[in-house]
């Protein structure tokens, strides 16, 4: 049995449509890539998840949240725990840089091994684990139309 979890999200692009991801290597599923993110802490809102684990990942702490891109759901193991996490993934906007401060005790929690900024013609020709799968073709419509009136909702996508 998997145990509900709650996460948010952030894909911050940069003025040229490249997103920040980082590189990751789950025991069950392997290594993938997903944006800065993570569970939601008791009494915290969507938005307020996503800001902390943005700074607490990024030390990024002068962006402000756009809207849900998507909402998604997926299974994994985290910390020994098989979970069912259920994610909103929020846009957010920002300049091209680097990490900021000390985050080597976040990225070695959380299995991190590191980041770098995808343009868009590079994720959407990669052959590696993308989480969500469907981030390219998400990232290109809100390229070509904006964001999502209302946050696509993926359902649950198989590991």
């Amino acid at each position: 049995m998997r145990i509900p979890r709650q996460a948010a999200r952030v894909a911050v692009l940069d003025p040229v449509g490249a997103v920040f991801m980082f590189r990751y290597d789950n025991p069950e599923v392997g290594v993938h890539w997903a944006m800065p993110g993570g569970g939601i802490d008791p009494g915290e809102t969507p938005e307020q998840a996503a800001l902390r684990e943005l700074r607490e990942e990024t030390g990024w702490t002068d962006l402000g949240l756009g809207p849900v891109l998507c909402r998604w759901e997926h299974d994994f193991t985290r910390v020994d725990v098989p979970v069912r996490q259920y994610e909103h993934i929020f846009l957010a906007y920002g300049p091209h840089r680097d990490l900021q401060g000390d985050v080597a005790a976040a990225h070695a929690a959380d299995r991190i091994q590191h980041g770098r900024w995808w343009p868009p013609a590079e994720l959407a020709a990669t052959t590696e684990a993308l989480w969500p799968p469907q981030l390219p073709a998400l990232l290109a419509a809100v390229e070509a139309t904006g964001a999502p009136a209302a946050p696509v909702d993926l359902g649950f996508v198989p590991s």
